[in-house]
């Protein structure tokens, strides 16, 4: 809890958040010791500014009857969220270790756990409890059955009167997708204008918010610059709860983590938070917690290379793609064009039990003929080939702004006579579970001439370009310039790829 506090509580306290209801354990002990000296502030009156309804439970251990009314104090406050501020001793009980160091961060081993049974009294076996205690929680079985027939039948009435508003709130509930949802992305043919994928990406989250009533979500204070404001819905606010654009604040951290807890309130909740992808090192906590949680939470993260230009290193995402492609349970997606973004979407939308990044761009590119929605959900595919019998001379590899790169290369190549296969390797992950033969059809083993051409560290690469093959990208930090000057200075270029190809092959 303490780790989202000033963010997330924040939060709560402006929207009112009446049901939210949290406890605090304050036991005066952390893995070093007592507190004291470390942390002074007053909880209580932190939260009250914040805009939470605060109360005290001076006895935590056995004081039950004023746990009872603390939870039944918050649940009457309706108008803000509630924080109950619990004092317990760490490891109660335990006649050697309560209130030590020893017993917050280690098991009480065996000696001091049969100490601490004899001086509670507890003459149960392990793992055993008393048969009233089973009777006394066995009564909600038929209370819930009760209250569950209850509310079937209030909804089949309301079902009856309100179909469409049912099936919206069925969707929500359950989590299945209304029929021919995809359908609704925009597609992006090849004489399209050339354009960002951050705005590709808000084409993308426009038409799927008028068809998927879980979409919600918000920015980071960037959403005129992810564009990931949504044109027909309001803002999440207490006086508008029915809005669906979620005004984040500069709070990356708590950002990820709401969206963590929207992700996990009902299966049809769709969240996504938008951000710069330099900045996802800021949220890394709360999406390592997605991805190891299930969570399916889409990232979108825009200005995604080092054509970010002026703003320089700072706001240029170099190392990222290659550190989250390194975390499980995740998927990195990097875009080249509209019709890749589009199947980012439709991937990321399928994909409910692991969180998804998409990696989009500032700069205008051009929709590349040979790119499609299928492709993108097999993680990687062929865009163009003038070989025969998967006997390429030469396969160059890009994602996202840089495959663009990589057409043109192959482009001059064909013209001096060289048989090359461009391949868009949109999302590593998902093209890792493809078949081995699906694989092999794309990358096959036999052509070890392969140019790998990406605008961030080449680190990681190499699992597809072999000892063999030559990665193009940006080893080190970038700098401030404009951003053809910047692709220039780094060899992330045309002639670059086609001089890696000629030398090896």
């Amino acid at each position: 809890m303490e780790g989202i506090t000033n963010e997330a509580c924040s939060l709560a306290g402006h929207w009112g958040l009446g049901k939210l209801i949290a406890l605090y354990d304050d036991n005066h002990m952390s893995c070093d010791g007592g507190t004291d000296l470390i942390f002074t502030e007053s909880v209580e009156k932190r939260f009250e500014a914040l805009g939470w309804h605060v109360v005290f439970v001076r006895d935590g251990n056995t004081g039950f009857d004023e746990i009872r009314a603390a939870i039944q104090e918050a649940k009457a406050v309706k108008d803000k969220p509630t924080l109950i501020k619990v004092r317990t001793t760490t490891g109660y009980g335990a006649p050697n270790k309560a209130n030590t160091t020893s017993v917050h961060g280690k098991v009480l081993g065996s000696a001091e756990v049969e100490a601490t049974r004899k001086n509670l009294g507890w003459d149960y076996e392990p793992f055993q409890y008393p048969e009233d205690v089973k009777q006394h929680w066995s009564r909600h079985i038929s209370k819930g059955a009760s209250l569950e027939a209850e509310w079937n039948i209030k909804f089949a009435e309301y079902e009856k009167k309100y179909e469409d508003e049912a099936t919206e709130f069925k969707s929500i509930i359950t989590g299945e997708l209304p029929p021919y949802w995809e359908k609704s992305l925009p597609t992006f043919p090849p004489e399209s204008p050339a354009m960002a994928t951050r705005n590709t990406s808000q084409q993308c989250l426009n038409a799927l918010a008028k068809v998927l009533p879980g979409l919600i979500g918000g920015s980071a204070d960037l959403s005129s610059s992810n564009m990931s404001l949504p044109e027909t819905f309001s803002n999440f606010q207490k006086t508008t709860p029915q809005g669906r654009n979620i005004c984040f604040g500069v709070r990356e951290h708590a950002m990820a983590a709401i969206c963590n807890g929207i992700a996990f309130h009902s299966p049809g909740l769709i969240p996504y938070c938008a951000t710069y992808l330099a900045f996802i090192d800021y949220m890394r906590g709360a999406m390592r917690t997605s991805a190891m949680s299930k969570a399916g939470v889409i990232y979108v993260m825009t200005h995604d290379s080092i054509a970010v230009g002026e703003d320089g290193p700072t706001h240029q995402p170099i190392e990222h793609l290659s550190s989250f492609r390194s975390m499980p349970n995740i998927l990195t997606i990097r875009p080249a064009d509209g019709t890749e973004t589009a199947g980012a979407y439709k991937l990321a939308i399928l994909n409910r039990r692991r969180p998804t990044i998409l990696a989009l761009s500032r700069q205008s590119v051009p929709q590349i003929k040979g790119t499609s929605v299928e492709g993108v959900e097999r993680g990687g595919y062929i865009v163009s080939d003038n070989s025969e019998g998967n006997k390429p001379e030469v396969i160059l590899i890009g994602t996202g702004s840089e495959l663009r790169i990589a057409v043109k290369a192959a482009d001059d190549l064909r013209k001096i006579g060289k048989m090359e296969r461009v391949v868009s390797l949109v999302c590593w992950e998902v093209f890792e579970e493809q078949s081995e033969e699906y694989k092999e059809s794309v990358l096959p083993v036999a052509v070890s001439a392969r140019v790998s051409v990406e605008a961030g560290v080449t680190f990681g690469w190499e699992r597809y370009v072999g000892v063999k093959g030559k990665a193009i990208g940006i080893d080190r930090f970038g700098a401030s310039a404009p951003a053809v000057r910047l692709y220039e200075e780094f060899g992330v270029t045309v002639k670059a790829v086609i001089e890696a190809a000629m030398a090896i092959c």
